[in-house]
């Protein structure tokens, strides 16, 4: 698949855009979303991101369009996941609502320009060493492990008390002079000649490096559905710009999605293997097979692993609707 550099270009003139105006109209008239807000523009973003598979289709062929579509609904399952995390972060920092869609929308932003750059990281290294598919592989096996016991853990222990990320911020307050008030929309403001940072900034480069260390899981999973880093990117924007939205939308939702952590695991160890078999095919590893290829394990494709992926997704969502549904029914 060859994208030309006008398509680049034109995508991240179209993401620059987007992203000021709601900047602007979110400095303008800082408030908390209602839900049918949240909803609608939800739904815009949902529906211009399935529409997108079709352009996808059109101009690179159906393979790609599947690819993509694959890509983006991993993102976006795996996306509801920091949802749990802003919860923790806006109250440890007590953000003011009516300021959190802003807090969002910057760190967005700033999780976008870095995990373009960790795309473009991930890219070189699968073009120029073929056993970063093992070591893609063997992490979201790991990851998938972890996820399943700290979803154990926070069942067991009610929730999530801490988010990734919660050291940096400490460093970087150490060194940026703050104030801990907040001061409507400013990120920064002066007292007495002396410029300091206020808590909605941290709340920003919090949100941002947190979802940094999340695209460690999410990239080479998407890695593992394509090689393109063009519908890489494409996913990761379509997901991440509605997840500001999402946060608003789904709410006390997400206490309800219990298991949700369960099934987020079993899709990112399912694209773990399908990463460690593609690796096996492409083996150059001397101590692996005498440096050939492994091909007695067929390959898994796109179309079995997005079918796998749905079906987890909806079976973990029914599963959480259910058990909580039932916890209430015997608590009232």
């Amino acid at each position: 698949m060859n994208v030309d550099i006008w398509v680049w270009v034109a995508t991240f003139l179209i993401l620059v855009t987007v992203l000021a105006v709601d900047f602007i109209y979110q400095v303008r008239n800082p408030h908390e979303p209602t839900f049918r807000e949240s909803a609608i523009q939800s739904a815009i973003y949902i529906i211009l991101a399935l529409l997108f598979t079709f352009v996808v289709g059109g101009i690179w062929g159906p393979q790609f369009a599947q690819e993509y579509f694959a890509g983006y609904i991993t993102e976006k399952s795996l996306s509801v996941d920091n949802v749990f995390v802003f919860l923790v972060i806006f109250t440890q920092f007590a953000v003011p609502r009516e300021l959190r869609s802003q807090a969002l929308l910057i760190g967005v932003g700033l999780a976008l320009v870095l995990r373009f750059i960790f795309i473009l990281l991930g890219a070189a290294f699968i073009e120029n060493f073929s056993w970063a598919f093992y070591v893609f592989g063997a992490f979201l096996l790991f990851t998938a492990l972890k996820l399943l016991k700290d979803t154990y853990d926070g069942l067991k222990e009610g929730g999530h008390n801490d988010y990734a990320g919660g050291k940096l911020i400490s460093t970087i307050q150490k060194f940026i002079p703050a104030t801990d008030k907040y001061h409507g929309n400013k990120m920064i403001i002066k007292v007495s000649g002396k410029r300091l940072a206020t808590p909605l900034l941290m709340v920003m480069i919090a949100i941002g490096f947190t979802d940094l260390l999340f695209a460690l899981d999410s990239i080479p999973a998407i890695y593992g559905l394509t090689d393109v880093p063009y519908i890489v990117f494409v996913a990761n924007v379509f997901a991440l710009l509605g997840l500001r939205q999402l946060y608003f939308l789904l709410g006390g939702l997400m206490e309800r999605l219990k298991y949700l952590g369960v099934g987020l695991s079993a899709i990112l160890g399912w694209i773990g293997l399908k990463l460690v078999i593609h690796a096996l095919h492409k083996n150059e590893l001397p101590f692996i097979n005498g440096g050939e290829s492994f091909t007695l394990i067929p390959e898994i494709g796109t179309d079995l692993s997005l079918f796998v992926i749905l079906i987890t997704l909806l079976i973990t969502t029914i599963w959480s609707l259910a058990a909580t549904s039932k916890n209430r029914e015997k608590k009232s």
